[in-house]
């Protein structure tokens, strides 16, 4: 009797812990209204580079010109920089008919304007929800005329191949991080680093996607823990970097969050 209540206990605690699993993976939001405006010219990313995220070079980090400013409820003070958004003309005269959504990633801030009103000019004023697009991607379902549309947006997984990425810059008494291909919820709200001679240190955000250590972390390897901003999921990726790490240098994690399949044939 006592073996059998002891296999039931640990079939049951096996069982909580995937479920728990299972619930702690992004999943994509249900739909919402919002309104989408465009910004830049037909390169898309002319005017996004080092914005309030901290992202350069848009194509070199797979972005490309899905990219968008998000207005400050979903900005959250940085902390939804790199999240994924689809996204769907809804309704109005300048959307393209049967034009598909389109999926961006948050990249930049589209601060409030309060010179102009929030319904007619101040597109981004807290507390609407605006994104503000890569011309690109605007132009694949609303028309060049119509400057804005309503829309439908949900939050999706960001969908990315390989590990996390970490660009270094600082110095080894000031590690400073900037974190790339992020999968899953694709934001961040916690990073701590680990060297080989150290416990679990807290890192702090400098701004958007990057964050810093003041520790002397030189000749050390390190590893990060990642916790995201939109969901439950933390990450450990170990030996991220070898003791020869250097300045200007980005590595890249064996591992990332996980990426759940996005059902696109729901409506809204």
């Amino acid at each position: 009797m006592a073996s059998f209540l002891h296999s039931h206990t640990l079939v049951a605690a096996v069982l909580a812990l995937i479920m728990v699993t299972a619930e702690a993976d992004f999943q994509a939001s249900p739909w919402s209204p919002a309104h989408a405006t465009f910004y830049g010219d037909s390169s898309g990313v002319s005017d996004d580079m080092g914005g309030a995220c901290g992202y350069t070079n848009m194509y070199g980090i797979g972005f490309g010109t899905r990219t968008a400013a998000l207005s400050t409820p979903l900005f959250n003070n940085g902390l939804g920089c790199g999240g994924c958004y689809e996204i769907r003309c809804y309704q109005s005269q300048y959307c393209i008919p049967g034009a598909p959504s389109v999926v961006v990633t948050g990249t930049n801030l589209c601060p409030p304007n309060w010179a102009e009103d929030s319904n007619n000019g101040g597109w981004c004023n807290p507390p609407n929800v605006h994104f503000d697009m890569a011309m690109p991607s605007w132009l694949t379902f609303g028309r060049y005329e119509g400057g804005i549309v309503p829309v439908m947006y949900r939050r999706v997984p960001c969908q990315r191949t390989g590990g996390v990425k970490f660009m270094f810059s600082g110095n080894t008494y000031w590690l400073l991080i900037t974190l790339l291909n992020v999968a899953g919820p694709g934001d961040v709200s916690a990073v701590s680093v680990k060297g080989d001679n150290t416990n679990w240190i807290p890192m702090s955000q400098n701004w958007g996607v990057m964050w810093q250590a003041f520790s002397n972390l030189g000749g050390q390897g390190l590893s990060f823990q990642i916790s995201a901003s939109s969901s439950a999921d933390t990450i450990i990726c170990n030996n991220v970097a070898d003791a020869n790490w250097g300045i200007g240098m980005t590595y890249q994690a064996q591992n990332n969050f996980n990426i759940v399949p996005v059902d696109n044939s729901g409506g809204y």
